[in-house]
């Protein structure tokens, strides 16, 4: 038996009955290659073709390099961009309020504008003080008088008066001032305390001490030379800073071992006073409480050199002193070298002061009052040194002018500045400092 030629299976047949066409499972040949004619070879049957295998999820398309560089530069470019934007700050929010940046090529400043202003405002204020200062009287000239002798167009006694003696003591006055504000500006930045004066650091007992040392045994009372009181300050405060080991990590070990040495300074001085003559006591008394009288040009011009000197010294202090306000670790990663900068704010703090009490005999309240009142007036952004030196002179200038008005015999500046002290202080005391929020 023959079995049947072989034909397309029914399911590649498009025409095959009730089915749709479909595509063959496997490509094949269309025709085979014969021999010659005979009998046809015999074929199976076909094969069964099992279940189609399940292929599962489609994978993803690989991705290439560039692609994947592409894909990954197109999602997060733009939305770290705008993050970056978002938590940016503005230059301007990094600029204190009361401050305004000056550019100029490659340089550019802070420039304090609160402070700035202040000064433009204690400046007229201060030649104010200056011209009633000149024209106060304790014999009762006239302003007219005053000013006649001021322009030399006066009698020759008004002149010698209005220009010798009365002009040269309200210029030193003024120096003096702004030398014992800067001087307790330095201090109170120092301690971190608005109750630091250099008093507290031997300034004043060591002036003192020195000027009792040459006075002692004279019999007429004449107080030694003005440079002594500087030099006793430095010996007493190098002894203070010694005692304290050194100037520390704060300033208020300085002030507490001031305190003390402070205390056996004065009371050695009293000894010594107790057993001079009247006079003797008298006239250093006179220069102990704070005295500008007798002070000419003879004093007023090595002072300006002076304070010439140390002024622009103490301005670069106190600009590096705005980072104490950070703790030592924050002041340190911005450069700053603490044991140096304290040193030398100290040093200078106790020449301002030792110079000013040399002249003018230790004169309380104005290194107390004059930083605070500056701070007040400048903001609590800024070292006020500047605004110190400023207040410091205008409340000397008023504190003579009101000891030469107010009583029948002048008094001394220091009995002023002393008694208007004490309210001052304790205002301090009962009120909150803006820069702590503490009382």
């Amino acid at each position: 038996m023959t079995p049947p030629a072989r034909g397309p299976h029914p399911a590649a047949d498009p025409q095959a009955p009730g089915g749709e066409a479909t595509a063959p499972a496997a490509p094949r040949a269309e025709s085979e290659p014969t021999g010659p004619a005979g009998p046809a070879r015999p074929t199976g049957p076909a094969r069964p073709t099992g279940p189609a295998r399940p292929t599962g999820p489609a994978r993803p398309e690989a991705v290439t390099a560039p692609e994947a560089v592409t894909a990954r530069a197109d999602v997060t470019a733009p939305e770290a961009v705008t993050a970056r934007a978002d938590a940016t700050v503005p230059a301007a929010a990094l600029v204190p309020e009361d401050s305004v940046v000056l550019r100029g090529g490659t340089f550019s400043w802070l420039f304090p504008r609160r402070g700035a202003l202040v000064a433009a405002l204690l400046v007229p204020v201060l030649v104010v003080l200056v011209a009633l200062a000149v024209m106060a009287s304790s014999t009762g000239m006239s302003p007219r008088d005053t000013l006649s002798g001021l322009l030399g167009t006066g009698d020759p006694g008004t002149v010698m008066i209005v220009r010798d003696f009365r002009l040269p003591r309200v210029c030193v006055g003024v120096m003096v001032g702004a030398a014992l504000g800067v001087a307790g500006c330095l201090t109170q930045t120092l301690a971190g305390n608005r109750l630091a004066t250099p008093d507290l650091i031997g300034v004043n007992e060591g002036a003192t001490a020195a000027v009792v040392a040459t006075a002692a045994g004279s019999s007429t009372g004449m107080v030694g030379d003005w440079w002594l009181g500087p030099l006793g300050a430095v010996a007493a405060a190098v002894l203070v800073v010694l005692c304290a080991g050194g100037a520390g990590s704060a300033g208020y070990r300085v002030l507490v071992v001031g305190i003390g040495v402070s205390t056996v300074i004065g009371a050695v001085g009293d000894l010594v006073m107790s057993r001079e003559n009247d006079n003797t006591a008298g006239g250093v008394f006179l220069w102990a409480v704070g005295s500008l009288n007798g002070r000419d040009w003879h004093v007023g011009t090595p002072l300006l050199i002076v304070l010439l000197f140390l002024l622009p010294l103490a301005l670069a202090a106190g600009h590096r002193l705005q980072l104490l306000r950070f703790d030592d670790d924050t002041a340190a990663c911005l450069g700053v070298d603490l044991r140096r900068l304290r040193a030398a704010a100290l040093a200078l703090a106790v020449a301002l002061a030792g110079v000013a009490v040399g002249v003018g005999g230790p004169i309380a309240f104005v290194a107390l009052a004059a930083p605070i009142v500056a701070g007040r007036l400048s903001g609590p952004t800024r070292v006020p040194v500047t605004g110190s030196a400023l207040t410091g002179a205008a409340l000397i200038t008023a504190a003579d002018a009101l000891g030469r008005v107010v009583a029948p015999v002048e008094l001394p500046v220091g009995v002023v500045t002393s008694v208007l002290g004490g309210p001052f202080l304790l205002w301090v005391l009962f009120r909150t400092d803006s820069t702590t929020g503490k009382a």
